[in-house]
């Protein structure tokens, strides 16, 4: 699919130490908005009006935090990363620093990925070791140092005011914004939140420069993308593939297409809170505008596949069942909401169908962060296309 891969590639420091030597902070932020870096963790924000969000806010101490407590289920794309390539992301991190004016960091890692953490720890010590981080890199006066913390567990800290709180030591819940953490965010500093893949995009984009980024995926977002395919093809694991390319190539060329001679009914690409693409639908690209355009999303990559044997019902009350564990409680449309939602398709017989889509409607508008947000666009996609399984009318 590419002739050189950018994310899965083993290089090291080649784009920190180009800039430090040829790109003053502003230009590196400027081919970082040119570039069109958006964001991999699953709202696809500008990474580059982050930063400069960031960069522009009043306070001496600026930080980057990286968001690397990916929770989603079918997910290991950033564990990949910062296990296999933990130099290119220490590397990203370093980028963002300079071109926002920070001098720390944090790598925020799920604790459900024991290995991570003293991967990405002797990462640290040997990039310190060799030069890449540590006092005035290359004699440039730019000073960067890395810190790797642990999560607790939840899925809602994937939320970057979330993630913030439980980096703080608080409960991790959600807070309302404005102010966004560009603004004010750990211990009430200017704060850039990205996730590991978008950062390990930015080494590419300080070594090339923004145009070379853009020819990655002519016509379609800038960049590549990883994804991951669950157990039901063929080749499972992790894939780097370009923007645009349909998702019926990613499922029966990388993927193999489905085991055990199945059909694929169904395809949920980014997450729990993706929606949920008929097995009929594939030809549609992989890329934002036009996955959205179907009620999908390109979320954080993951591709799952149910065969023709999946009951969409069961699937409905697996998906609201998980949403009503992991909210964090703080706004009641969630926590009330998915509970709600989950004993209406858990009960025998038709669903109410007008029931249930006012309660996907006060659950997208009156939620306070993406996951009682998000909740709804797999439970309308299933209702959209698979209304006979689902029970409603």
């Amino acid at each position: 699919m590419l002739a050189e891969p950018v994310l899965l590639a083993e290089r090291e420091f080649e784009g920190l130490h180009r800039a430090l030597a040829s790109l003053p902070p502003e230009q590196l932020l400027s081919e970082v908005k040119e570039a069109n870096l958006r964001g991999r963790g699953g709202a696809g924000f500008p990474a580059g009006v982050k930063w400069e969000l960031a960069r522009r806010a009043e306070g001496d101490e600026k930080v980057i935090v990286v968001n690397g407590d990916e929770g989603d289920p079918g997910s290991y794309i950033d564990k990949y990363l910062m296990e296999r390539t933990p130099a290119l992301l220490l590397e990203g991190i370093a980028l963002a620093g300079y071109a926002v004016g920070a001098e720390r960091g944090f790598v925020f890692v799920r604790s459900e990925y024991p290995r991570s953490l003293p991967v990405l720890e002797a990462a640290i010590e040997r990039a310190r070791r060799d030069g890449h981080l540590g006092e005035d890199i290359d004699g440039s006066g730019f000073s960067f140092e890395v810190e790797v913390l642990e999560g607790a567990g939840s899925y809602v800290v994937g939320e970057e005011t979330a993630l913030l709180n439980s980096l703080q030591g608080l409960r991790g819940t959600v807070n309302a914004r404005p102010p966004f953490p560009a603004e004010r965010g750990w211990h009430g500093k200017p704060t850039v939140v990205n996730n590991v893949e978008t950062l390990c995009n930015v080494p590419y984009i300080a070594r090339h420069g923004a145009e070379a980024y853009s020819a990655l995926s002519p016509g379609a977002t800038p960049g590549t993308k990883l994804v991951c395919l669950n157990d039901r093809f063929r080749t499972p694991g992790v894939h780097e593939v370009r923007f645009g390319t349909p998702v019926e190539t990613i499922c029966n060329e990388l993927g193999g297409g489905p085991v055990d001679g199945s059909q694929i009914k169904a395809v949920q690409i980014g997450g729990p809170l993706g929606g949920i693409l008929p097995g009929w639908r594939l030809e549609v690209p992989f890329d934002f505008e036009q996955l959205a355009a179907e009620g999908c999303m390109v979320g954080h990559g993951s591709i799952l596949a149910f065969d023709d044997r999946t009951d969409m019902r069961a699937l409905a009350r697996h998906l609201l069942a998980f949403g009503a564990h992991e909210s964090c409680g703080k706004c009641f449309p969630c926590r009330i909401g998915l509970q709600r939602g989950l004993e209406m398709v858990e009960r025998p017989g038709p669903v109410d169908r007008d029931r249930l889509e006012a309660l996907l409607e006060t659950l997208e508008l009156g939620s306070l962060c993406a996951h009682g947000g998000g909740m709804p666009a797999p439970i309308r996609s299933l209702i959209r296309h698979f209304p006979e399984e689902l029970g409603v009318s």
